[in-house]
């Protein structure tokens, strides 16, 4: 994992926080056992993953790799 640099984007660092914070409201929410404030806090995860998932489709992810080619391949069919 050290050498590819997975997930060290703006895309994956938003998301990932949003996410955190979701969680961090919803385990609070489940032990005051409130539910509304609970699934409050379910629905901002779900927000992180939509935010993260946008901002990738924004080019502020990983970019996409080329296909690898075999040994031997030209390219042309």
């Amino acid at each position: 994992m050290a050498g590819t640099s997975h997930g060290h984007t703006p895309a994956a660092w938003t998301g990932v926080t949003i996410a955190f914070i979701g969680f961090c409201v919803s385990g609070a929410f489940m032990v005051a056992a409130k539910p509304a404030g609970f699934w409050a806090g379910i629905a901002i995860i779900a927000i992180g993953g939509v935010v993260g998932g946008v901002m990738s489709m924004m080019g502020m992810g990983m970019p996409k790799r080329a296909p690898l080619k075999m040994a031997g391949e030209t390219g042309r069919n």
